[in-house]
């Protein structure tokens, strides 16, 4: 299976917290979803981080070039 997309790990980790919030979500899968949860923050994260700095790296690029 394939890593999901930024805004794939997004909405589902914004499912997950709704169902954690209001309660819908059963004892046996709690620690399965918390796990989930935690995988998909640090995937977001990674995705987030090497997007800037690709950003900051075309800048730079950019600004040489002047």
């Amino acid at each position: 299976m394939s890593q999901p997309t930024y805004i794939e790990a997004y909405e589902e980790l914004k499912r997950i917290i709704k169902e954690l919030e209001t309660g819908n979500i059963s004892v046996d899968l709690l620690s399965d979803k918390v796990k989930r949860a935690a995988f998909l923050i640090t995937l977001c994260k990674t995705k987030l981080t090497e997007t800037e700095e690709e950003v900051h790296k075309v800048i730079d690029s950019m600004e040489e070039n002047r």
